[in-house]
């Protein structure tokens, strides 16, 4: 039975899912796999499946016995070769779900390509299936029809991404992959060096460096679709190896990006899933986003948004809320809050004290203001918390406050969200783009005790702000951009630096002597000097775009192969223990693994 030999007669002439009207009473081959198989009666109905989609295949015992014996003994996932004819199903059979529904097709012969040992999960109900199992039986997985749609919907933004650079006069270059670390930021993946004893190359975190040099090198307009490696812990939405969309253009304005990148999103969508996108994208400075939605990546789509209200509540004798000068008092509205019980109420004061709120104040407008503070409040007390809130008459108000004024911004923004998914109230089927700009140049990081770069040490202050780099580093503004959708960081960029003296300031803020900063990045000082044009750029999160495309809700949906959230390939088993010999040659010691501490 299985002694198959597949030649010319045997190659496919239709797809499985392209299978319709258009072919009854036509002789086709059909080649796929079985999905389904039915005995009824005595006839036997299969479901074969390509990436294009099911058709039904009939096998009749008192019209061709000898190929009813073979149908019997399919399973799950064999492959098969299948001769027929197309026929309309009869009526009252037809399946409205598949695009091959009105047609069925009668066996003519049957070749078995291919067994199948027992699949460990039913492909039709793999969602329920434990993501693990997916992961390890991959090449299952794919089989999947959003799988499929997925990988060739991802295929589909690539192709047009390349041509909509190429045609805006973009040279698509490869830069290295085994290049230098320069700790700054997440950890390297290193790579020990055979030929150079006890030195290492690093995957690169971006080609940011690679890029910056083209634009010295007078290339104008650089793109790549580029695999980067990140050394850090994991979240739904990251990969220890990810892709982008890196660009990189010279002699511009942040003007010239947002202009781009609109055009390209614009493009994208509509060639990709068909959706029209409203340009041009708002604006928001990073300390509005902060104060207004408690985050540098805000959702637009949630309809309320943070409130200041310090003038409300301060001074007036009510200990939770007297914070200082510095310190805030914010909330905001829930909609539809007033009808919420006191247990409900309680659960999300809960939440956002697990956030790092030390408490959190609440207000229902029915009839009339309640709560547990409104006793605190007179009649111009309570009128002045519904102005000022822009409170009505059934939503509830939350109200925090803390002498961190950061800390507040922080825990309403993400307490924001929380609220937003519990109650359904993320406007759907929306594309909320926005640029958020203006970031701060410096933060000051507590664990190193020096100020590191927001975004990375060669992205340029704004010019008005230059004067402030060596006096007052933490008023510094840069011209650092992202662009955010629907409350997801989908990609980053700034205008570089070009002059040297002012690449020096910088490092010099960062704590960066003249012989560190050399050691680091000295091939690309050296390059500043030979006369640099001012440049900049961007890079997109092509996982993260195409993961918004296809409505999944991780991007390892979107990635044919990925990593889990402890960077193992479940598939192939990497990383693995390798030979001891390996070792040797890189002259490496290993001195504990993961057995020996566990």
């Amino acid at each position: 039975m299985f002694d198959a030999v597949f030649d010319e007669n045997w190659k496919r002439t239709v797809y499985c899912g392209n299978a319709t009207e258009d072919h009854i009473e036509k002789k086709i081959i059909i080649n796929g796999w079985v999905r389904k198989r039915r005995d009824l009666g005595g006839i036997i109905f299969l479901e074969i499946w390509d990436h294009a989609g099911l058709v039904q295949v009939v096998i009749n015992p008192e019209t061709n016995e000898l190929v009813h014996e073979r149908a019997k003994q399919l399973r799950s996932e064999y492959v098969v070769a299948i001769k027929g004819v197309v026929k309309k199903r009869p009526a009252g059979t037809e399946n409205p779900s598949l695009k091959t529904g009105n047609v069925e097709i009668i066996a003519d012969d049957l070749m078995v390509l291919s067994p199948s040992t027992l699949p460990p999960f039913d492909l039709n109900e793999a969602s329920a299936i434990d993501e693990n199992i997916r992961l390890k039986y991959r090449y299952l997985d794919l089989r999947r029809e959003v799988m499929q749609r997925n990988l060739r919907l991802r295929s589909k933004a690539a192709n047009y991404t390349r041509t909509f650079l190429t045609d805006a006069g973009f040279v698509e270059v490869e830069t290295p992959m085994l290049t230098k670390s320069t700790p700054e930021g997440a950890r390297d993946y290193l790579v020990p060096s055979r030929v150079n004893p006890g030195k290492f190359y690093a995957l690169p975190q971006s080609p940011q460096i690679f890029k910056q040099i083209l634009m010295i090198s007078g290339l104008d307009r650089y793109f790549q679709i580029v695999k980067c490696f990140r050394d850090e812990d994991l979240r739904a939405d990251r990969q220890p190896e990810f892709t982008q969309i890196d660009i990189e253009m010279s002699f511009l304005t942040e003007e010239d990006i947002f202009e781009l990148i609109e055009d390209y999103v614009k493009g994208l969508f509509r060639e990709t899933i068909g959706v029209e996108i409203q340009t041009p994208f708002p604006r928001l400075s990073y300390s509005e986003a902060m104060e207004r939605f408690g985050s540098d990546k805000p959702d637009l789509r949630i309809p309320f948004e943070i409130v200041d209200l310090k003038a409300v509540f301060q001074g007036r004798g009510i200990r939770a809320f007297e914070v200082g000068e510095r310190g805030a008092i914010k909330g905001f509205v829930l909609p539809g809050g007033a009808s919420l019980s006191r247990q409900e109420m309680s659960t999300i004061e809960g939440k956002a004290k697990e956030l790092g709120a030390k408490g959190l104040a609440y207000f229902q407008l029915g009839n009339e203001l309640k709560g547990p503070m409104v006793k605190f409040l007179d009649e111009d007390g309570k009128k002045l918390v519904i102005e000022k809130s822009q409170l009505s008459q059934g939503n509830a108000l939350f109200v925090m406050a803390d002498q961190d004024r950061n800390k507040v911004c922080e825990v309403l923004g993400q307490l924001r969200l929380e609220v937003a998914r519990k109650y359904d109230l993320i406007e759907k089927g929306k594309w909320a783009f926005l640029w958020v700009v203006d970031f701060p140049l410096f933060e000051w990081s507590e664990t190193e005790n020096r100020y590191v770069s927001v975004h990375h040490p060669f992205t340029s202050p704004k010019n008005e702000d230059l004067h402030l780099l060596e006096s007052e580093p933490w008023k510094v503004r840069s011209r650092a951009y992202d662009i955010v959708l629907n409350g997801n960081e989908v990609g980053g960029g700034s205008i570089r630096i070009h002059d040297p003296k002012v690449q020096e300031s910088v490092f010099k803020v960062l704590g960066l002597d003249e012989v560190e900063a050399k050691n680091r990045f000295g091939f690309l000082l050296s390059a500043l000097s030979y006369g640099t044009p001012p440049h900049g750029g961007i890079a997109l999160g092509f996982d993260r775009l195409v993961m918004l495309l296809a409505g999944a809700k991780s991007i390892r949906d979107v990635i044919a192969f990925p990593k889990t959230q402890k960077a193992q390939c479940l598939l192939s088993g990497a990383p693995s223990y390798v030979d001891e010999r390996q070792l040797e040659e890189l002259h490496i010691k290993v001195t504990a693994t993961d057995e020996e501490e566990g």
